[in-house]
């Protein structure tokens, strides 16, 4: 199958997942619900639950077990990116071709959208749990069946709780916050991108893994690889951000000018950033083949990351 047919079929995959798991039923609290499925709904790539399924099926896991926890991760993507484009943040009107959730519902129940996803989030990973019998594999008696999948999906909660969090997506916000406007440094560039963008790509990378029993020094590698495909990911907007019109990324050009943010391509350019980013996607893609597994379509997933116009 040609890499673009996948792709889409990987894409619809992920997004049933999600449609899957959002609320079914609203009453008092529908307003609020609708703006979730507003911007859930609004298209995006589904890049964090596709990356994380093509490393599941790279280590031949079980489908049912990961799909909670691929519509968990974009529940979580979603809810950044609602929260990023409030008037306190980077105050964006446009998001993937359409007005942003608190343009249409308001900022208060924008924030409150965004909080909701988060919380529902983990009320979606916690059903992985109900699946545990239907995962555990066959050729593993049954109590210890049990007990080995219930240690994976408590070891990928565990990378779900983390890396949105202080200590990973929150920490790169909270710097790119009180940074803005600042000459910044590689290093600190370095660690904005590494939290802000990277952490959510290693969580997928790593809870693909961990669900298909992987052990940690493969856990430790996976990790690795997101965090490159996470930098080069990022420094690809920044060059989107500079060289593509607003009909092709479907929110406003040239935003990291207009909030005063130092970007990759500010300290280096774009063509030097363009390198940095093919060594970041050629060193993830090394890591993942060196596995020796069937790694075509996430191998070539990552290459076109760093080449996409949106």
């Amino acid at each position: 199958m040609r890499f673009e047919d996948e792709l889409k079929e990987r894409v619809l995959e992920a997004d049933q997942a999600v449609r899957d798991y959002m609320p079914a039923e609203a009453t008092f609290q529908k307003t609020v619900t609708d703006a979730m499925e507003y911007t859930m709904y609004a298209g995006g790539k589904r890049i964090r639950p596709v990356l994380m399924k093509a490393v599941f099926d790279m280590f031949g896991g079980n489908a049912s077990l990961i799909r909670p926890f691929m519509a968990a991760l974009e529940m979580i993507h979603t809810y950044s990116l609602i929260h990023d484009d409030l008037p306190a943040l980077d105050n964006d009107d446009y998001r993937r071709g359409r007005k942003t959730a608190h343009i249409v519902y308001g900022e208060a129940m924008a924030i409150l959208a965004g909080d909701s996803l988060l919380n529902y989030a983990y009320e979606t990973a916690a059903k992985s749990f109900s699946l545990v019998e239907k995962a555990a594999p066959e050729d593993t008696p049954g109590l210890l069946q049990e007990l080995m999948v219930r240690r994976r999906l408590e070891r990928a909660m565990k990378v779900l709780a983390c890396k949105p969090g202080i200590y990973g997506m929150i920490g790169g916000q909270v710097a790119d916050v009180e940074l803005t406007g600042t000459r910044l440094s590689l290093e600190q560039i370095t660690y904005i991108y590494q939290n802000k963008t990277s952490a959510l790509i290693e969580a997928a990378m790593m809870i693909g893994g961990i669900l298909a029993g992987v052990e940690d020094t493969g856990i430790e590698k996976l990790e690795k690889a997101g965090y490159n495909i996470g930098m080069a990911f990022q420094i690809q907007d920044d060059i989107l951000d500079e060289t593509a019109t607003f009909e092709e990324l479907g929110k406003p050009i040239h935003s990291d000018e207009k909030n005063e943010k130092v970007t990759h391509v500010t300290l280096y350019g774009i063509e030097q950033s363009a390198k940095e980013a093919e060594r970041l996607s050629e060193e993830a893609v090394s890591i993942v083949e060196g596995f020796g597994r069937d790694s075509g379509f996430l191998a070539e997933l990552i290459t076109w990351l760093i080449h996409r116009k949106n």
